[in-house]
């Protein structure tokens, strides 16, 4: 495993019966990185996770969490990564506060560090005031809300989440959102598999796309958009009082850019690398004024589609 990444696949493969599930999947996952997992419902995603998780054998290659073997080392892999699946289970009979002490207890967690900890993760994730009613009077989203601080009780290197919005209203999702990126800066490295992509462009740091069990593509959203919308150039936008053909001759002579489009007071310029230093200080140095610079932005379902478009 390289040293960077606290997960990596190689060649994983998981065979139901005629049906692959997941095919030759080469993934790699950065510590303290939010990785997208997407694809549409039966791409592989959850098949996936369930074997990182050491919960189901694949049928060929190889998998590392956190430098354990989920196939030989399940029990190693379990002690350090949390799950939520996307259909969350508690004891319906048990309070809020019950429930996090019993993981808690699985985990060899003392009981009064479990308390402390049980109080204080209610808190964060809004369940405080609830805290002792039963879970079973709770809605969808507060299952959820509770789901993430079972995740966080025993202190995962790594969280998995399948499908964590499902089901829930749009400020239930904003709330899980949350929760879930300030995981991350609490340094731990964050899987959430979805088809949901407008809510993973939200707090993902990298994305993968799954698709018939093949991993398509992975990377960052901007590396990716630059592929597949840019043909692989950095696109700045500009926008400048006076686009004389005087400028956009001096743009196109800025070594490292490849075109310049115009339209009324923007220009669009296609670039080898980012060249805004270079670009302002022409500007600058002509009779226009520079209202605003920016890297052109990439929509994760204009991505998505691309790349669906092609296999």
């Amino acid at each position: 495993m390289s040293q960077q990444s606290i997960i990596e696949t190689t060649g994983l493969t998981k065979v139901y019966g005629n049906k692959i599930a997941v095919d030759k999947l080469n993934l790699h996952i950065n510590e303290g990185e939010v990785f997208g997992f997407l694809g549409p419902n039966g791409a592989g995603k959850t098949t996936t996770i369930l074997m990182l998780l050491g919960l189901t054998e694949s049928t060929s290659g190889t998998a590392k969490v956190c430098g354990y073997s989920p196939t030989r080392e399940p029990l190693k892999v379990k002690r350090v990564v949390g799950y939520l699946p996307e259909k969350v289970g508690f004891y319906e009979d048990l309070t809020a506060r019950q429930n996090l002490e019993y993981t808690a207890a699985l985990n060899g967690i003392p009981r009064e560090a479990a308390s402390r900890k049980g109080g204080e993760l209610l808190d964060m994730v809004g369940l405080s005031e609830v805290a002792e009613q039963k879970v079973s009077t709770f809605s969808h989203g507060m299952k959820q809300r509770l789901g993430i601080a079972d995740v966080m009780i025993k202190d995962p290197k790594v969280a998995f989440f399948d499908e964590p919005t499902a089901g829930i209203d749009p400020e239930g999702i904003d709330q899980v959102l949350n929760l879930i990126a300030n995981m991350a800066k609490q340094k731990v490295t964050i899987v959430l598999s979805s088809h949901q992509l407008h809510q993973v462009q939200k707090i993902c740091t990298r994305v993968g796309i799954l698709a018939k069990g093949r991993l398509i593509v992975q990377g960052s959203i901007n590396e990716l958009g630059r592929e597949a919308i840019g043909g692989g150039k950095v696109r700045i936008e500009v926008q400048v009082s006076q686009p004389t053909p005087k400028l956009i001759e001096s743009i196109r002579n800025i070594k490292g850019v490849t075109g310049v489009e115009s339209s009324d007071d923007l220009l669009l310029i296609s670039c080898d690398e980012d060249l805004r230093r270079q670009i302002a200080k022409v500007v600058a140095d002509s009779d226009s004024l520079l209202i605003q610079m920016k890297l052109e932005e990439y929509g994760l379902d204009d991505i998505y589609m691309k790349y669906f478009r092609e296999t």
